[in-house]
């Protein structure tokens, strides 16, 4: 089950890459955003593939109205969630199915791995550390709830219907988070394989992360208002980052030299590194989030 929004060149070696799976009993669902700009482009690349594709249009605009449109339309009791960026090696359908069979039961989910396409900058590295995604963290074959990406992730059918899927009421970029906090409460295991590999198609920047992150702001602070039990991630780093001292920035020119793994070293210039993307990004985050805070009391004072 593949959401598209756009970027049709990039969804087009999506499927390319699908079409070179090992396994090839599956169908894919492609569901256009309401938001797109050209669904009939999303059609145009369904075309001729190797595999039975079905193209469908949401009503709502959202990731999760897309998903939920797409999963509730799949006949198989299992369904894979991937992106329309990523590129699926040739074993990822497989192991995905794999781990699924030696755990039957229909509280298991499985995330597969993504890693960036091409080099990475130093940017790219950092995200790895937590922000984007944390793989870097897992120990062992249990993901936790946290780490639920839509990216690269399947899960039973079953088990989607038991919580109602994706909540379509939720700001973009928590609602796989919101998901896994859900399915938590009912019991489930996120299983991770890092055999099931993808590699994401973008090359993120500074300056676009800056607007990510008033869209973060308003979604991680809607989130934490859903569940008040949960710490908000980016509120706490960044609260923090802007409380200390101007980071220099010399990290970030030894980073490509320095691994973080280097004994003393490594520690050092990463921390550094750390502190000057949290200090670049926080002043969009923690202004969208008063924003949001100053018009979620005015709402409620009326």
């Amino acid at each position: 089950m593949i959401p598209v929004l756009g970027r049709h060149a990039a969804l087009r070696r999506t499927l390319e890459h699908l079409e070179r799976q090992d396994v090839r009993d599956f169908e894919v669902v492609l569901v256009s955003d309401a938001a797109d700009p050209d669904p009939q482009g999303v059609q145009s690349e369904a075309r001729d593939r190797r595999f039975t594709v079905r193209t469908l249009h949401a009503e709502v605009p959202g990731a999760s109205a897309a998903r939920n449109l797409g999963w509730r339309s799949c006949a198989a009791p299992l369904v894979l969630f991937l992106g329309s960026d990523i590129l699926a090696g040739r074993a990822l359908v497989a192991e995905h199915l794999a781990l699924h069979a030696r755990h039957r039961s229909p509280s298991v989910a499985v995330l597969g791995h993504v890693h960036w396409a091409g080099r990475r900058t130093t940017f790219m590295r950092w995200l790895d550390r937590g922000f984007q995604f944390d793989f870097g963290s897992i120990e062992g074959g249990e993901a936790g709830w946290g780490r639920l990406y839509a990216a690269n992730m399947s899960l039973k059918r079953e088990l989607l219907e038991r919580v109602g899927g994706f909540d379509d009421e939720l700001p973009y970029l928590y609602e796989d988070l919101d998901l896994g906090y859900r399915l938590d409460e009912v019991g489930f295991r996120l299983l991770y394989n890092p055999r099931a590999s993808a590699a994401h198609l973008h090359r993120p920047s500074l300056q676009e992360w800056r607007t990510r992150m008033e869209t973060a702001a308003v979604a991680e602070r809607a989130f934490c208002a859903r569940h008040p039990d949960v710490e908000p991630f980016f509120f706490n780093r960044f609260r923090e980052a802007v409380a200390h001292p101007r980071a220099r920035g010399r990290g970030a020119l030894l980073a490509p030299l320095v691994p973080p793994g280097l004994p003393v070293l490594g520690a050092r210039v990463w921390a550094s590194v750390d502190m000057r993307y949290r200090q670049e990004l926080a002043p969009s985050f923690l202004a969208a989030w008063d924003r949001a805070e100053r018009a979620g009391g005015a709402a409620g004072a009326q």
